[in-house]
């Protein structure tokens, strides 16, 4: 019995998975100890996923061994038996927002038995006591469509562990939260880990590794590069096993600006009614400026604006000198605004379609005369943005789906860059991408302002505004500060959080 309770909490022993022509994973390994945060890192593609998927039953290992506390995995469609020892918190909650926090916590178990009905003063209660054993502070009757993203999170947990497992994968947790949200969750998960509880933490924010982490596997090309100590492992040597390739700092991506010349963006006097008030702003062209903010900030909302999602209470927005109606995305569209939006799923791709058809939805009307769509046209197009943003996949007809999050951001970028955009709004661009992945992408970014053009950076991602020629900081719907080239890491940091003051700004 001994010999269960120190085993490794989850294992996985050379397995191997394939689908079809494609090896997914490759005589790969991972030990997960008892307590302990262990972080799972490597580019897009490197097989993270797919050993999810086998950990938490979803798929079968083609070859190899699994094993959660000594013993072997359950038997496939065992739900129960897999619920309670492995639980995995997706970057996509799986939170129902028309149900409470109380059914989402109990779903498809409210009662005792299929035959009794729901005692709902009994299931808050119930839901009440759980909440409160990890310390997540939700009310329980409330729709869970009103939480926040943290919030989310912590209920997901909950719901987790009230199936008994003590080994919970993490998959991207920080992607939607600022930086005091990520700060409450690690301190959460440290204490669960006092308890006991074990992480799987998958993340593409290596400093998150070495803030939370104790160990860190790394896989490369479907197989196991390195498992080692985080505390052992510089940032340089990290992504050098991740690439296999020697590392270049993404800041290495950014060149000097061309001389800034005409006022491409000029948003003057912006008021978003709960956002910001009479807001200012420009980008010139030759210039890539970022909009630095957390969550609460404004500054997603603002760049989402300029591209016409949002209608403005007072102010205006123009291109070129030429005023873009707020509101309205087609007015952005043809006044030459380019959007690469926050959340590529949920904003930036319709799933079941193809690569082509994803990459050339903002130019239709150039596919086919009087309306029309022609296929060779599409494809022709499409071949072209392939190959110019390096776009790994099959073919034009693959759906876009079924290419790692890497490349779905290359096609969400070219859809932006398909109608010539005079000035490019990127909202957190490299979100969820690994870092070669990332590299590319800013470097797309700053090569729009090379060509003579603008951009503008909407990000609390520190990588995303190094490439950048300013950097325009905004605190609670106002602009608190401008940097130049050269800013320090805590400049930027206070002055997103408020504190500015304290480095004496």
């Amino acid at each position: 019995m001994n010999d269960i309770t120190t085993s490794p909490v989850a294992e996985a022993v050379g397995v191997s998975k394939r689908f079809g022509a494609t090896v997914a994973l490759r005589d790969a390994h991972i030990s997960v100890a008892p307590g302990e945060s262990h972080a799972l890192v490597g580019r897009n593609g490197a097989g993270k996923s797919t050993l999810v998927s086998l950990l938490t039953g979803l798929q079968r290992a083609d070859a190899g061994t699994l094993r959660f506390s000594g013993r072997p995995a359950p038997a496939p469609g065992d739900l129960a038996a897999w619920r309670s020892r492995v639980a995995c918190v997706y970057q996509r909650s799986t939170i129902l927002d028309e149900l409470t926090v109380a059914e989402n916590l109990f779903l498809n178990r409210q009662s005792d038995s299929a035959l009794r009905p729901i005692r709902w003063r009994r299931l808050r209660e119930r839901a009440q006591e759980l909440l409160t054993e990890y310390g997540v502070d939700v009310d329980p009757a409330a729709r869970a469509g009103q939480l926040s993203v943290e919030q989310r999170q912590f209920v997901e947990i909950a719901r987790a562990l009230s199936f008994g497992a003590r080994f919970i994968i993490l998959d991207e947790p920080t992607a939607k939260l600022d930086a005091r949200g990520i700060t409450r969750l690690f301190t959460k998960l440290r204490e669960l880990r006092e308890q006991g509880v074990a992480f799987l933490f998958i993340s593409h924010h290596l400093q998150e590794v070495y803030d939370l982490c104790t160990t860190v596997t790394v896989y490369r090309d479907a197989t196991h590069v390195l498992t080692a100590p985080v505390a052992s492992l510089g940032h340089r040597e990290l992504v050098e096993a991740m690439t296999g390739e020697s590392a270049a700092p993404v800041a290495a991506v950014r060149k000097a600006a061309a001389t800034a010349s005409t006022e491409l963006l000029d948003v003057s006097g912006l008021t978003l009614p709960g956002v910001c008030e009479g807001l200012s702003l420009s980008v010139r062209s030759g210039e890539v400026v970022g909009l630095a903010g957390s969550a609460a900030s404004g500054n997603v909302q603002v760049g989402e604006a300029i591209a016409g999602l949002h209608r403005a209470r007072t102010g205006w927005i123009a291109v070129r000198g030429r005023v873009v109606r707020t509101g309205s995305v087609p007015s952005a569209l043809a006044a030459g605004v380019g959007l690469v939006p926050e959340d590529r799923h949920a904003q930036g791709l319709v799933a079941g379609r193809s690569v082509a058809e994803n990459a050339t939805l903002t130019v239709t009307d150039q596919l086919g005369p009087f309306g029309t769509v022609l296929p060779s046209r599409t494809r022709e197009f499409a071949g072209r943005v392939i190959r110019g943003l390096d776009i790994k996949t099959p073919s034009a007809s693959t759906p876009v789906a079924a290419l790692s999050g890497g490349n779905q951001q290359k096609v969400v970028v070219a859809r932006a860059l398909a109608t010539d955009p005079e000035v490019l709004v990127a909202i957190r661009p490299t979100n969820g991408v690994d870092v070669k992945s990332k590299e590319f992408l800013l470097g797309t970014v700053r090569g729009i302002a090379n060509g003579g053009r603008a951009a503008l950076i909407v990000s609390d991602e520190l990588d995303d505004l190094r490439v950048c020629d300013r950097v325009v900081v905004m605190f609670h719907g106002r602009v608190v500060a401008e940097f130049a080239p050269g800013w320090r890491d805590e400049e930027i940091v206070a002055a997103m959080e408020g504190v500015a003051d304290a480095l004496g700004r």
